[in-house]
C-alpha cells in the first residue's frame, strides 16, 4: 500500500472499521529502530503507516499517561477510562461487540428488555440490505453513547483535578504518539500487515455485494 496516496479521511476511516481486538504490538518491536525521513512525503507516509500499524499500542499509549498524571486522584484515574471508552466505541468493531455482549447480559435478566434493544431494522435498497449500515448500542445511534460517555469524563476531569493539567497530559500522550509516529521506521512486518488488511476490506466489500 502506498501510504503518501492515502488521504486523512482514508485513514480515520479505516481505523474505524478496523478490527479493535487487535493486541498491541511487542514493546520490543515498538521501540526497535528511528531514523529520521529524508523528506515530506516520506514523513507522511511514514505517520500514517505507523497510526494505523501501531494504533493500539498508541491508544494504551494515551490512556496511560492521562491516568499516570492522576494517581492520587481518582475520579481523574475514572475520567480517563471513560476518555477511552468514547474513543472506542467510535470503532465499528468495539461498538458491535460491545453491544451484543450488552444485550446478551440483559437478555438473561429480562428478555422483553434485551427485545428493546435491538437496533431498527436497515433499509432495503433494490432487493438488498444497505451494505453501509449505522452503529447502534442498545437501540440507539452510537453518537449517543459517544456523547454521554464524553460529557461525563468531561465532567469527572473538571471535577477532579485542573482543566490545564488535563489538557497538558493529553498534549504530552499526543506529542508522544507523533514523535513515535514520525520516527519510528516501518519494518518489512507493517508494510506486509497493512498489504493484508487492504485485501480483507476489499474481499469483505467484494462478499457483500
Amino acid at each position: 500500500m502506498d501510504w503518501g496516496n492515502v488521504t486523512t479521511e482514508d485513514l480515520v476511516d479505516a481505523l474505524q472499521e478496523v478490527d479493535w481486538t487487535s493486541p498491541p504490538r511487542p514493546v520490543s518491536e515498538f521501540f526497535h529502530r528511528f531514523t529520521f525521513p529524508r523528506s515530506y512525503a516520506k514523513w507522511n507516509s511514514r505517520v500514517k503507516c505507523n497510526l494505523y500499524y501501531y494504533r493500539t499500542n498508541y491508544f494504551i499509549m494515551i490512556v496511560f499517561i492521562l491516568g499516570m498524571g492522576f494517581l492520587r486522584k481518582p475520579l481523574a484515574i475514572l475520567a480517563a477510562i471513560l476518555t477511552g471508552f468514547s474513543i472506542a466505541f467510535l470503532n465499528d468493531s468495539f461498538a458491535v461487540t460491545f453491544n451484543e455482549r450488552v444485550t446478551r447480559a440483559v437478555r438473561q435478566i429480562s428478555p422483553h428488555l434485551a427485545a428493546k434493544l435491538r437496533p431498527p431494522v436497515a433499509p432495503v435498497i433494490r432487493g438488498r440490505q444497505s451494505v453501509k449500515r449505522s452503529i447502534h448500542i442498545c437501540g440507539q445511534p452510537r453518537w449517543i453513547f459517544v456523547l454521554i460517555f464524553s460529557v461525563a469524563s468531561c465532567i469527572l476531569w473538571i471535577t477532579s483535578c485542573r482543566l490545564l493539567t488535563v489538557l497538558l497530559s493529553l498534549l504530552i500522550g499526543l506529542i508522544a504518539m507523533l514523535f513515535h509516529a514520525s520516527f519510528r521506521t516501518p519494518n518489512l512486518k507493517a508494510r506486509l500487515n497493512t498489504f493484508r488488511e487492504e485485501f480483507r476490506a476489499v474481499w469483505r466489500n467484494y462478499s457483500e455485494l
